[in-house]
């Protein structure tokens, strides 16, 4: 696959302060990757890095294969931050003309405005009369405008209604089946866990995990089994079973917590216990983001 972004040994210090450690990745063409971590774990200044917007203090960053600060590459790179700035006097539709106008190939207008949901009474208001939603759908279609191969979203949500969100990660998944490669940083961990196909989670300046949710998850977060009794089930024949390590009782249902939930649901079916309700729990992305940055013994 071609890559489009190499990061190797960055380092960022700001003053005393550590902000990105020694990281190293790199992202393919076409991947939607997640980048996740608490306040001050370094997601937004490795963002304005890659953007070329900040100069990393050692070592070396590659988009396309070239500085991001080349005109040639920053042509390729749409971006939306969490702060959008733009002139208070011109409508929108005008500032969307006007950001159209710097590239060679911008992306047709009227697909522009479709894709990010803006209308028509958003392209005549003046861009200081917006609200804090019609702001994020002009920094959305801003990003769109030059039609770029590489996408970055910072914190794109934050501000929009449960509508707003679900049509702008749709029109991501659309971006994503037309070749985009789309890096986002999200406090939402369920964006996350629905849209990435990969996921960095960053930790004091660190990158601790790299991975897909799935694996994520399975690897970090427990699994469990549960169900409700009718007859009576034996469960300290439960809790010696070799792929059971904890059984309890929460609000009247008995939880077989697992690593192999198969294993739990044959035993079951082979018993006969005549159990109701069962219900498959594979782990959560918050429990596997808690256990990677508040107990670091489980890296």
């Amino acid at each position: 696959m071609e890559q489009v972004i190499s990061i190797q040994k960055v380092t960022k210090k700001f003053k005393d302060k550590m902000a990105v450690n020694e990281l190293s990745f790199s992202i393919q063409k076409g991947e939607v990757v997640a980048i996740l971590g608490p306040n001050g774990a370094g997601k937004s200044t490795t963002i304005l890095m890659m953007l070329g917007l900040l100069e990393a203090t050692n070592g070396k960053i590659e988009v396309f294969q070239n500085s991001p600060k080349e005109k040639s590459i920053r042509e390729k790179i749409g971006a939306m931050l969490q702060e959008v700035s733009v002139i208070d006097a011109l409508k929108v539709k005008e500032v969307l003309q006007l950001f159209r106008s710097y590239y060679e190939k911008p992306m047709d207008f009227e697909e522009l405005v479709i894709l990010t949901g803006l209308n028509k009474e958003d392209l005549k208001k003046r861009a200081d009369k917006l609200s804090g939603g019609q702001k994020r759908r002009l920094g959305f279609a801003l990003a769109l405008a030059g039609d770029p191969d590489l996408l970055f979203f910072d914190e794109p949500t934050v501000g929009m209604d449960i509508s707003a969100r679900k049509r702008f990660w749709d029109t991501v998944t659309t971006l994503k089946e037309r070749g985009k490669t789309i890096i986002f940083s999200t406090h939402y961990l369920q964006e996350a866990d629905d849209v990435a196909e990969r996921i960095l989670l960053f930790h004091n300046g660190k990158l601790v995990t790299d991975g897909t949710p799935h694996d994520i998850k399975n690897k970090l977060t427990k699994q469990s089994v549960s169900f409700m009794e009718k007859n009576g089930v034996p469960l300290s024949e439960i809790r010696s079973l070799p792929f059971v390590t904890e059984v309890y009782i929460k609000e009247h249902r008995i939880f077989v917590v697992t690593e192999q939930t198969d294993e739990v649901l044959a035993y079951l079916f082979e018993k006969k216990l005549g159990v109701t309700g069962i219900e498959i729990e594979k782990g959560r992305l918050d429990e596997a983001f808690e256990q990677l940055t508040k107990n670091k013994e489980v890296i």
